[in-house]
């Protein structure tokens, strides 16, 4: 058996003012707030507003990743993603992620039973990250 990943789509979210919460006995929080997007290569839609990354920098300097946002698709349906990464304070790009997909009525429900790995890519100077995604599938 050998595993194999199909590109299934892009998601460019915006990002908000971050706020640091500061120093909790987990370490130092900061959330980042989502604003908007799109989505595209394989799904059409918009990342809808009101979703964030509640960053956690560990003592070590690692840093976990955990973000909460919701999918418009061009169909109408609605997508929640929780994706999650933890990475070396000064990882290479991209940092990989485990994105995960519930899946309102009418939506694709692909997206609810399959298994994804994202490539994340923080573009900090302009705002945004971009989140290629990868469906995972096993070949015998």
């Amino acid at each position: 058996m050998r595993l194999t990943g199909t590109h299934v789509l892009t998601i460019e979210a915006l990002l908000g003012e971050v706020r640091d919460v500061g120093l909790t006995p987990t370490g130092r929080r900061r959330v980042i707030p989502l604003v908007g997007g799109t989505v595209r290569d394989g799904l059409d839609g918009e990342v809808l507003p009101g979703g964030a990354d509640w960053n956690l920098e560990h003592a070590d300097g690692s840093v976990e990743l955990w973000a909460r946002y919701e999918l418009r698709l061009a169909d109408g349906s609605v997508v929640v993603v929780t994706n999650t990464a933890t990475h070396e304070p000064d990882a290479q790009l991209p940092i990989l992620t485990s994105p995960r997909f519930d899946v309102g009525d009418g939506g694709p429900v692909w997206l609810r039973t399959g298994v994804f790995v994202g490539a994340l890519v923080p573009v900090l100077e302009e705002h945004r990250v971009v989140l290629e995604v990868h469906r995972v599938d096993v070949q015998a």
